[in-house]
């Protein structure tokens, strides 16, 4: 059994690659409504989330362990492994650090649902991103990538406090120049740890592609309803948006979406449904077993190669 910790997971598979690896397990027939559900365990001290799944020739499970919100040990507050097994075997082949496999996985997730709308145009176009962690940074990157060579990309990013060493132009959340940013950007990520809405449709483009990722429990939202009403809203599956998307399920809730107008990633990654780009699109992402072990896949195979 061989381990892939973070420093090589990152440098083996790029951000383009598993965005591929999602987007071919979908137009290869898998149904994400048959996925297996996150697993949330009770521990004495934080909990424990289990996420199993099973594609044709692997099967995998992501385990980490999340601190209390009120912890003082000086741990990251989200530790893990990924374990991947053969599909037929069951034997544990593979040991991934998970903190990697979810840098590759979530940013991918995001862009595999609108990757092709993004390619449509050879326009520049203007990126903004809320949140300057992990995930708003893999998120550039993954954007980049994907559109290397096919348009110029620019980035601004907005959050409460300015990082450190940033490499990427940063503007404080609530600024005019905030405001600015939002309102010329085609493209809007919200990646924040925010239970209430950062962003409202105010200030957005009527044609502007909304990627929503922080939040992750049906009573938190990084949205305001009316970014969702009359927009083409995209969860990764109803099912699992139901249990975990507060965006989507808050809007419902106050009657500015009705779930039956929820357009499931999969029909439009094998273009089932088009997409109206001169409309709003907010795609909501939570995160499934399924995609970490396509990731998963996809990363031991290019190790396997070297």
């Amino acid at each position: 059994m061989r381990y892939v910790d973070y420093d090589e997971a990152m440098a083996t598979l790029s951000p383009a690659a598993a965005v591929d690896a999602l987007r071919e397990e979908l137009t290869g027939g898998f149904d994400p409504a048959s996925d297996q559900e996150r697993q949330k365990v009770a521990l004495p001290h934080g909990e424990m989330h289990l996420l199993p799944s099973a594609l044709d020739d692997a099967v995998g499970v992501k385990v980490l362990g999340i601190q209390p919100t009120d912890s003082d040990v000086d741990v990251p507050f989200i530790q893990g492994s990924y374990l991947l097994m053969g599909g037929k075997t069951l034997t544990p082949e593979w040991v991934i650090d998970a903190a990697a496999l979810t840098t590759l996985r979530t940013p991918a997730v995001s862009v595999a649902g609108v990757v092709e709308l993004l390619r449509e145009s050879s326009e520049p176009l203007d990126v903004v991103i809320f949140g300057t962690g992990a995930q708003g940074v893999g998120h550039a990157e993954t954007i980049a990538d994907v559109l290397d060579g096919v348009r110029e990309v620019s980035f601004t990013f907005i959050s409460r406090n300015e990082p450190e060493d940033f490499p990427y132009p940063w503007v404080e959340i609530g600024t005019s120049a905030a405001d600015e940013a939002v309102g010329k950007a085609g493209l809007v990520v919200t990646a924040t740890s925010s239970p209430e809405p950062i962003l409202s449709v105010e200030s957005l483009r009527d044609d502007v592609i909304v990627l929503a990722v922080g939040a992750h429990t049906t009573d938190t939202r990084e949205l305001h309803e009316d970014v969702l009403a009359g927009a083409q809203v995209i969860v990764e599956d109803p099912g699992a948006a139901q249990r975990e998307a507060g965006d989507v399920a808050i809007a419902v809730e106050k009657g500015a979406l009705s779930w039956d107008d929820v357009i499931p990633m999969v029909d439009v990654v094998r273009g089932d449904v088009a997409l109206d780009t001169n409309r709003r699109i907010v795609f909501k992402t939570v995160g499934m077993p399924w995609q970490d072990l396509a990731v998963a896949r996809a990363l031991a195979g290019r190790c396997a190669e070297k």
